[in-house]
């Protein structure tokens, strides 16, 4: 589905107060309503119909952007992705489950404005897991519950008793605390603008671990060595010796030494001595080949 439909910008511009009054025009719907419009764009996708739907929710979008204001962020923007959510929302909802579009599609809403909060709040990447996404988005909420407003310390009692609501570590509770007291400052910024002849910034002195081209050709040159050795050492092995070495030390799967000692109807001692006897042989033709 588009993001614009005829009448209607779903990107707010600028002007808020405008597109608050615009979208009050919009009527809310019944649940009976509600259940009409959505089981007929099922069967029809006819989009005046999403229209009605899309329309009548774009204030429960303002009312979740509304939540979010402390992350220093355009408000137009965050709406414009809960507008988004809301568009995914209409194409998935199934109305026969018994369930409130609004209900539904919050989940979207939400989804969709905390992902572009999580992009755009931090140049670093934050949240990588369910639970450091709840810590990033509940800890501003809890330490103003606890008037904690300032940008002093936390106890450890109070470190302690966040992690443990959160289901994240101490570690973690203080480390997104610290994140959330200071924004990203820019590696262009003068090191000492007063005093500074060379022109340098921070970037100036910010250390690359990162190999450079010819390491990483050498690298790449020693891996391809060693893949050939390995490959031409590994034609001293029978077939019984080269499928249990594969299937317990190259396979993705768990392969066990039970199933292997079924397989072969030998002991798991024994599978494991053969397996142990294989890398040896293969060490050895790798040493003679050098």
């Amino acid at each position: 589905m588009e993001t614009t439909m005829t009448g209607l910008d779903f990107a707010p511009d600028a002007n808020m107060a405008r597109y608050l009054q615009n979208i009050r025009q919009y009527p809310l719907l019944s649940q009976e309503e509600e259940y009409e419009l959505a089981v007929k764009y099922k069967e029809t996708h006819d989009k005046k119909l999403a229209y009605k739907l899309i329309t009548s929710h774009l204030r429960l979008v303002i009312k979740v952007v509304s939540k979010y204001k402390g992350y220093g962020l355009p408000m137009s923007e965050m709406i414009a992705e809960g507008n988004i959510g809301l568009l995914y929302a209409i194409n998935k909802f199934e109305p026969d489950k018994g369930f409130r579009f609004s209900t539904y599609a919050l989940w979207w809403i939400k989804a969709a404005v905390q992902k572009y909060i999580l992009n755009s709040w931090s140049l670093v990447k934050l949240g990588t897991t369910a639970a450091q996404k709840k810590l990033f988005f509940n800890l501003r909420k809890i330490k103003n519950s606890l008037n904690l407003t300032d940008d002093r310390e936390l106890s450890g009692e109070v470190l302690q008793d966040i992690a443990d609501s959160l289901d994240v570590s101490v570690q973690e509770v203080t480390d997104m605390n610290t994140r959330l007291k200071a924004h990203d400052g820019s590696l262009n910024i003068m090191v000492d603008s007063q005093n500074n002849d060379n022109g340098a910034e921070w970037i100036d002195f910010i250390y690359d671990s990162k190999p450079n081209q010819e390491e990483q050709l050498s690298y790449r040159e020693t891996l391809n060595y060693r893949r050939k050795l390995f490959y031409k050492a590994i034609t001293v092995l029978n077939p019984r010796e080269k499928d249990i070495l594969f299937k317990r030390r190259m396979s993705e799967e768990n392969i066990t030494l039970e199933d292997l000692s079924q397989t072969y109807n030998i002991s798991k001692e024994r599978v494991r001595q053969i397996e142990l006897n294989s890398i040896r042989k293969i060490s050895k033709a790798i040493e003679q080949m050098q």
